[in-house]
């Protein structure tokens, strides 16, 4: 018996005008692995994930959701398949606990104890019964996900889930998805932070302007990834790249006011005493961009900041729920 993918898309496109958001795109996501779609943002990542939900329809192309379709199986195609879009939101004078209970009666209704189960399963346990207007941001991140998982879904799909929040924040969501795929969960989450998904996905696709930049796993990412760059300046730069001349090892290029070096971590040692020796004098040496990140930035042309995903104005549900399947 063969298993239909957790998600399938093939050629799938979305257009808004003469604005092609995601352009004949195709991405697999296996049962039980942690699948990272990043991009920078307005790369289309919320967009697919949109069609995904069924908020938006797609112009081409097929999407498949354990081998249902929205044309073929309407609401059906979500059974099994929770998750929200963007931020998830809750009647703030309520508590954490009553919001999850009011979701789960909207839902139909969940056994007796899912709801203390789940709110354990993020560590909102202890705060359950305090409003949420005192919520942090983090915390509200982790009740969605706790919505989430009310109804035991197979797919969990997940906007930008460390969007937003502090470093002890983005800590424990990472420690979170990391418990989920752990119970065999999938989980298909979008990012515009490299090291974000480097930490907790398996595969990746990296989006740009609508299109596929790479797919494959974190692993062969890592592989192609550019040696490490320090950041140099000198009393006289232009001097500091001739002396880096004929040297195989070694790439010294002008980078944000100063020079980027990359190579062995032998031959930038050299270069630096080389420099000393020549008499040049070394006013700053630092690391720069991670080797991954700096990769990103490569396939992607773009820095982190840039303007919101075209699909942001389309209305959306702040939380998706489905049955197990």
């Amino acid at each position: 018996m063969t298993h239909s993918p957790a998600v399938r898309a093939e050629g799938l496109t979305k257009r808004y005008g003469p604005l092609t958001a995601v352009d004949a795109i195709s991405v697999e996501v296996a049962e039980g692995e942690v699948y990272g779609i990043l991009g920078p943002n307005g790369a289309g990542k919320t967009t697919f994930l949109r069609m995904l939900f069924g908020l938006i329809r797609p112009d081409a192309g097929v999407l498949e959701v354990f081998g249902r379709t929205w044309a073929r199986d309407g609401t059906a195609t979500l059974d099994g398949v929770s998750g929200f879009i963007e931020s998830p939101r809750f009647y703030p004078y309520l508590s954490g606990r009553r919001n999850l209970q009011l979701l789960a009666g909207l839902d139909g209704g969940v056994p007796a104890g899912r709801v203390e189960e789940v709110l354990d399963v993020v560590d909102l346990t202890g705060r359950e019964a305090e409003k949420v207007a005192g919520y942090s941001f983090g915390m509200r991140q982790r009740l969605g996900v706790a919505a989430s998982l009310l109804r035991e879904p197979r797919l969990l799909v997940l906007d930008e889930p460390a969007n937003g929040l502090d470093p002890a924040g983005i800590r424990d969501m990472r420690a979170l998805v990391g418990r989920l795929a752990a119970s065999g969960l999938t989980v298909l989450l979008s990012s515009h932070d490299m090291d974000e998904v480097e930490q907790i996905c398996d595969n990746v696709t990296i989006m740009k302007q609508g299109s596929v930049a790479y797919h494959g796993t974190i692993a062969d990412l890592r592989r192609q990834a550019p040696p490490q760059a320090h950041l140099l300046t000198t009393s006289d730069d232009r001097a500091a790249v001739a002396l880096a001349a004929g040297r195989p090892q070694l790439s010294v290029t002008a980078s944000q006011g100063g020079l980027a070096v990359r190579g062995t971590q032998p031959a930038v040692d050299f270069y630096v005493s080389t420099l000393v020796r020549a008499g040049l004098a070394i006013r700053s040496l630092t690391l720069g961009e991670a080797p991954l990140e700096a990769l990103f930035f490569l396939l992607t042309e773009t820095g982190p900041e840039s303007g919101p995903d075209p699909a942001t104005a389309v209305a959306a549900a702040p939380t998706a729920g489905g049955g197990r399947a």
